[in-house]
Parts: structure tokens; C-alpha cells; sequence
């Protein structure tokens, strides 16, 4: 009776490897191209050039988004890009986003070098969002719906509401 089970279970084996085998032959899995989003946004964190901003993003990175958050429970923009600015360069930036845009050198996007900052109007002709310029059209900001993420700058909702971009003034 063993022998008998055993060559059950070793036919019922040797089914299933052909059965596999067979379907393997008969398809192809479509490869998923290199420019997903997911792997453009890699490709702009590895291509940072501070190693201090990499490590600084990444620590940040899905922190919820918290009005006039400040921490690791919860920040707002520009909380986090007064801490961004401060502990990655140095520089000591106002509170509030639309103060924050009083503070930069006015620069054309093709110009933006990583940290620079970039400013929103999401809610009428005043600034009320800032992020922070990457690289290849990429940015890190505290998104309200998805916390502190690196997004692409290229999307329509920023196109549209872009106000202004520049560098720190010195």
C-alpha cells in the first residue's frame, strides 16, 4: 500500500511539473518597463548628490501630514521645509509657507538646483504649500493625503499650481 502511495504522489508531482512546464512555454509575462513612477522617483533619490539629504528624506519619508506639526507624529510643508533647510543646509527659514516664498531668489524651473525651494497655490493667488526641488523633475514635500512623499513635478495638479521657485537668499 506504501509503494502504491508513494507512486501516486510522485505521478501526481511529475503532473503538476509538466502542467507548470507546459504553461510556462505557452506565455509570456510582460517585464515591467524601468520609467514606472516608482522607479523614476528612485532613480531621483539615488541621484542626489547630498548624502545628508538622501538620509534626511528617507528618515521623513510617509510621516503623516499634521497642521503646525513639527515631529515625528505629524508635520505640516512648511515645518518640514524649515527643518529640511535648517539641519541639510544651514539656513533659517519663517514659519509659514508665504513667509517662506519672501526668502528666495527668484529662479525659472529649468534652473532649480537640489534644495532650492518650489511654491503652491493650491487654494487661490496666495502661497499655501512649499516643497523641496530634487532633480529630474522631483520633489519632496508633506503631502496633506499622503505625509512626506517625493512626487513628480511634472504632474498637471503642480503645474497648475506652481507660483514661484528659487534659492535661499544668502
Amino acid at each position: 500500500m506504501t509503494v502504491l502511495k508513494r507512486y501516486c504522489s510522485g505521478a501526481k508531482v511529475l503532473m503538476l511539473f509538466l502542467a507548470l512546464f507546459m504553461a510556462s512555454c505557452g506565455s509570456r509575462k510582460a517585464t515591467v518597463k524601468s520609467s514606472t513612477s516608482a522607479s523614476k522617483m528612485a532613480d531621483a533619490m539615488s541621484h542626489l548628490k547630498s548624502k545628508q539629504l538622501y538620509r534626511f528624506i528617507t528618515d521623513w519619508s510617509g510621516v503623516k501630514y499634521r497642521l503646525g506639526g513639527l515631529d515625528k507624529s505629524g508635520i505640516d510643508c512648511s515645518g518640514f521645509a524649515l527643518l529640511l533647510q535648517k539641519d541639510i543646509y544651514g539656513n533659517s527659514l519663517p514659519r509659514r509657507s508665504r513667509d517662506q516664498a519672501e526668502t528666495v531668489r527668484e529662479k525659472s524651473l529649468g534652473q532649480l538646483k537640489e534644495g532650492d525651494l518650489i511654491f503652491f497655490s493650491f487654494g487661490g493667488r496666495e502661497v499655501d504649500h512649499v516643497g523641496i526641488y530634487l532633480n529630474g523633475n522631483y520633489f519632496v514635500h508633506a503631502s496633506t493625503t499622503r505625509g512626506v512623499i517625493v512626487d513628480d513635478l511634472s504632474l498637471p495638479v503642480y503645474q497648475k499650481a506652481m507660483v514661484k521657485s528659487g534659492s535661499f537668499k544668502d
